[in-house]
């Protein structure tokens, strides 16, 4: 049995800031309603989790993609749903999960 045929899924983090949620409470729902589109038109991705992140105040979604999808196609189209923002991906541990956090423009 051929095992490379499997395509391998990674999880990667999508962070709200607590200042942007501050400025924008209503984008959570937003995020919320935008992957839940994004999960039915992609094959493949899904939101294993969302939760409070208490230590940093951020709102987390764990999501599940696909290892062939970018992360930043939905980043940008995101993006066009809720008020300005930039991205930022903190350098993490090779063995950690990639993160992207969605922050307020400075």
């Amino acid at each position: 049995m051929d095992m490379d045929a499997e395509p391998v899924n990674q999880v990667v983090e999508l962070r709200l800031t607590y200042r942007y949620i501050e400025d924008h409470p209503w984008t959570v729902q937003a995020i919320n309603g935008f992957l839940s589109a994004y999960f039915m038109e992609k094959p493949g991705f899904s939101v294993q989790r969302h939760f409070d992140d208490l230590e940093s105040g951020m709102h987390v979604w764990l999501c599940e993609i696909p290892s062939n999808m970018k992360i930043t196609v939905l980043l940008r189209r995101l993006q066009a749903d809720i008020p300005p923002c930039r991205h930022i991906q903190p350098a993490t541990e090779p063995s950690a999960r990639a993160q992207y956090v969605i922050d307020r423009p400075e």
